[in-house]
């Protein structure tokens, strides 16, 4: 299948599954029939060609799909004459592209109050995200077998809810925003395969915070979730090498970021912290900013970078927020006071740990230490991008 169908079935997969809810109800059954839809186009398009409405004709496909699916259902005769009427209905004219705010509104289905937190991320980034479920439980570090009852199960707690933008916004807006959060970090740093960046969900997550931000100008939180993205994504060009190897951030060519994402990050959170209480998304666009904005990697303003990590652990004491204030620490106190930051730390870091301590011991000059460091790490991530450049920092490292 060539990228251009990829990329159109990935862009287009959320917004017709959110049209296929909103007509017909029934998340579990609209998923499965968006799916059949999905591998038809796989299938076809290649050959004949991409229809010049491609949501419009994933729409219609899935719809009769659907209704056929529903009219075999002899134990829901109700629904059954429900999805009749509402397939005879069907005409041309109806194949039309979603509502704009077709797939926010299935992120905010999926953001449901009754669903737990995990869960809620969970079918997020299944029916949003564009998420395969074992992706998932590696980036949630869970079975895939766990991760797949989890998100049934909250398919099933959905059945019979509404479709639509919910009144009450703040209620769901912290679930969505780390949902878009997590979208966005698996395409920026992918958990497993052969490529570090996945930018077709990096992009998809920008995308659906950019309606969100649309939607919600005044919600600092978005701003400043938005401008992150924009400040963090602008380096994307700049972090790997022509053979798609890992480049660190103080190694990265400048000239490559992205100026006009960087430019239009800092207003965003300028704005935002202007406007009030600085939340985490907005303190995290604000690190971002300052490297952002650091003509070379020895100008950052590491001082300014550690102060707003205070301020960012005190809001979300989390181990992995505490683990980049660390190497803030590192930066502005010495190596060693880093490490002792690190060493203190507990919770899932996964590979993230060693890495850190691989760095800030090869600088304390403890290079057996690192060099284990680096190799541990290694060997705990799935990304084949990230394996290489720990394996070779450790290799640098050899007698």
């Amino acid at each position: 299948m060539s990228d251009t169908v990829e990329d159109l079935l990935r862009r287009h997969a959320p917004q017709v599954l959110g049209a296929l809810v909103r007509r017909y109800g029934h998340f579990d059954a609209a998923e499965d029939a968006v799916q059949e839809a999905l591998l038809a186009a796989a299938g076809q398009w290649p050959a004949a060609g991409v229809p010049d409405n491609p949501r419009g004709w994933l729409i219609k496909v899935a719809s009769r799909r659907l209704v056929d699916a529903l009219r075999a259902d002899d134990a829901r005769r109700a629904r059954e004459e429900k999805a009749v009427a509402l397939g005879e209905r069907l005409a041309p004219g109806q194949d039309r592209a979603p509502r704009e705010d077709d797939t926010l509104s299935l992120l905010f289905l999926c953001c449901h109050p009754d669903l737990t937190p995990p869960a809620q991320i969970a079918l997020t980034l299944r029916a949003v995200g564009g998420l395969t479920t074992a992706e998932i439980a590696r980036a949630w570090l869970v079975p895939e077998a766990t991760m797949a009852q989890r998100i049934s199960r909250a398919k099933q707690k959905l059945r019979g809810v509404s479709f639509g933008r919910p009144d009450h916004w703040a209620e769901r807006l912290p679930a969505v925003l780390h949902t878009l959060y997590l979208i966005f970090n698996e395409g920026y740093t992918a958990t497993s395969g052969r490529s570090l960046q996945r930018r077709d969900l990096a992009g998809e997550a920008i995308r659906l915070t950019r309606t969100a931000h649309r939607l919600l100008p005044a919600s600092g939180e978005v701003t400043g979730l938005l401008a992150l993205m924009l400040l963090t994504d602008a380096r994307r060009d700049a972090r790997t090498g022509p053979h798609g190897d890992l480049v660190p951030l103080d190694e990265q060519d400048r000239d490559r970021w992205d100026k006009a994402a960087i430019e239009e990050g800092v207003a965003l959170v300028t704005h935002a912290l202007r406007r009030g209480p600085a939340g985490p998304y907005q303190l995290r666009a604000a690190i971002a900013a300052v490297h952002d904005e650091a003509p070379s990697a020895e100008a950052t303003d590491w001082r300014e970078i550690l102060g707003l990590y205070d301020v960012l652990v005190g809001l979300v004491p989390g181990p992995v927020e505490r683990l980049n204030r660390a190497v803030a620490v590192a930066m502005v106190r010495g190596p060693e006071a880093g490490l002792a930051e690190v060493d203190a730390l507990e919770g899932e870091l996964g590979h993230r740990r060693d890495a850190v301590r691989g760095h800030l011991l090869e600088r304390a000059g403890d290079l057996d230490a690192a060099r284990a460091a680096y190799e541990s790490a290694a060997a705990q991530t799935m990304s084949l991008p990230e394996q290489r450049y720990l394996r070779g920092r450790a290799a640098r490292l050899n007698p």
